[in-house]
């Protein structure tokens, strides 16, 4: 086994050594616009007629590529040629397999500014967002090989005498991984290095805004010399090619990011029997969030006000972890709303291409007519503090929004905005407080910010989320040292990033012999 796992180092852009370089990729992807990438099956490149068009959310008008876009016939041939494929993958050993992801991150890491660079063009993400989903996909992949060699191992198990008990992980079977576009890097990364060097093979349908980015990372692949098979590449309409892969009969689970709805959809079409399906398909589903900071009456305001900034507005607010509703002690909102909204006047909207920009836009006009909606019921449903508008209409720029007092029923405090966009909702109490908190069908992530030990305790038992943070930021979970995941309505609580994560992946058999 390899060195202990460690996160990947940030890149401190205050240096003029790392701005350059990062403007230097910027140009070598600038160079790059506009290329067409095949769909990969196997050993084949192939290119349809109907492309995906990716275009840069920064400037609308610009093409970031041309993708080919599969079909049912192309989905059938991507999920037979995985399932050919595992037959000989599944054979190669645990240390085997991790090496392929070592290699993998090694190429990723000489490539990293490259590939933050093109998730500037493609997602629309600032130089510090995009540099840190890199470097949570190069940790995916180091983690997830280590796990797996660690599982790999003889298994602790109480020993009795004439008897040899061995515990083994063994592979599913074929996956469908389908990823979402906000981390188009990372979770891409995560939810398909994982399953592969668990000895899975997948097909791999990447999100439609950002078809480009998971394209390179199969070159990544090939690059670093996965055997043709393991991981099948198909941009495909979810609709009708994702529901096809999902209820196909050789389709052993489904590992998923992305909305609520689509989730359900493909939790309840799973549970669907096919004809020769021999299994009960497994769902790996994060499904988002309505995450709270709670500020309590004796904290540090001026932290509670640069979390609730950070976490609700880092990335537009596109998120499933953004804070989407400070829920603050009467005796501080006024300040608190006061700090946040002096900090949000102080944020740069704009081309994220510009190291000065903090805000970037909004990944597509979907999602821009989706949360200016939101915006004009938020005009209903509170006070409008700051934001509310929109910026330079060459491409998707909102501007932070921030309401106050909204009730903790209102449709702005309980439905997925995913948009720069919080609500300020005011509690008599601290137990007030976590009522609101708990009140969403969502339960993903969660902040407190409180001198209060007590208060401490009494959120740690009863704030309901699956990632809860204590004076801190609710977004930022860090391969390895976070385990990601939620509750209810936010998913299956997969835990990525945590030791537990491959074991969704693998079935564990018992092998016993009498001596």
């Amino acid at each position: 086994m390899k060195v202990p796992f460690a996160n990947e180092p940030l890149t401190d852009f205050t240096e003029e050594r790392n701005r350059l370089a990062f403007e230097a990729a910027l140009r070598t992807v600038e160079r790059q616009l506009g290329q067409t990438y095949p769909i990969r099956i196997g050993g084949k490149e192939i290119v349809t007629d109907n492309k995906i068009v990716s275009f840069d959310p920064a400037a609308k008008e610009r093409i970031v590529g041309f993708v080919s876009q599969g079909d049912a016939g192309l989905a059938e041939e991507a999920i037979r040629t995985a399932e050919r494929t595992f037959h000989t993958w599944k054979r190669y050993t645990p240390d085997e397999r991790a090496r392929y992801l070592y290699k993998a991150a090694a190429i990723m890491r000489r490539k990293k500014h490259e590939f933050s660079a093109w998730m500037v063009y493609e997602a629309g993400k600032t130089w510090a967002e995009a540099d840190a989903d890199t470097a949570e996909a190069i940790d995916f992949m180091e983690f997830y090989g280590r796990e797996m060699q660690r599982l790999g191992r003889p298994q602790p198990l109480t020993r009795i005498p004439d008897e040899d008990n061995e515990l083994y992980y063994m592979p599913l079977g074929v996956g469908i991984v389908i990823p979402p576009w906000n981390f188009p890097l990372a979770i891409t990364v995560g939810m398909t290095t994982a399953a592969v060097v668990a000895g899975n093979t997948v097909v791999l349908k990447p999100a439609s805004p950002t078809p480009v980015i998971a394209a390179k990372f199969a070159e990544v692949l090939r690059e670093a010399g996965l055997p043709d098979g393991v991981v099948n590449f198909l941009p495909a309409p979810g609709g009708t090619v994702g529901d096809f892969m999902v209820g196909h009969p050789l389709t052993r689970f489904i590992s998923f990011t992305g909305s609520r709805d689509v989730g359900l959809r493909i939790n309840e079409r799973a549970a669907q029997t096919a004809p020769g399906q021999k299994w009960i398909k497994r769902v790996v589903a994060e499904m988002g969030g309505k995450d709270s900071i709670v500020v309590d009456r004796d904290c540090d305001l001026d932290l509670a006000a640069e979390t609730i900034t950070a976490s609700a507005f880092g990335f537009s607010g596109q998120k499933c972890s953004a804070c989407s509703r400070a829920i603050v002690h009467e005796d501080v909102y006024d300040r608190v709303l006061e700090k946040v909204a002096d900090r949000t006047s102080r944020l740069v909207v704009g081309d994220p291409a510009k190291w000065a920009t903090n805000v970037g836009p909004v990944i597509d006009e979907k999602a821009f007519r989706k949360i200016g909606e939101y915006i004009r019921v938020g005009r209903q449903e509170g006070r409008l503090v700051i934001g509310g508008g929109t910026g330079d209409p060459a491409g998707y720029f909102i501007e932070p929004t921030v309401f106050a007092d909204v009730d903790p029923d209102a449709r702005i405090a309980q439905e997925e905005i995913f948009g720069p966009v919080v609500a300020f909702i005011k509690a008599a109490s601290f137990d007030e407080a976590l009522a609101y908190a708990n009140n969403t069908e969502y339960g993903l992530t969660g902040a407190v910010i409180s001198r209060n030990r007590d208060h401490l305790e009494l959120a740690r038992r009863e704030f309901f989320a699956g990632n809860l943070y204590f004076n801190r930021k609710c977004t930022g979970a860090l391969v390895g040292v976070h385990p990601f995941g939620g509750f209810h309505m936010s998913g299956t609580d997969s835990k990525a990033g945590g030791r537990d994560y491959l074991l969704l992946f693998t079935q564990a058999k018992l092998v016993s012999e009498k001596w």
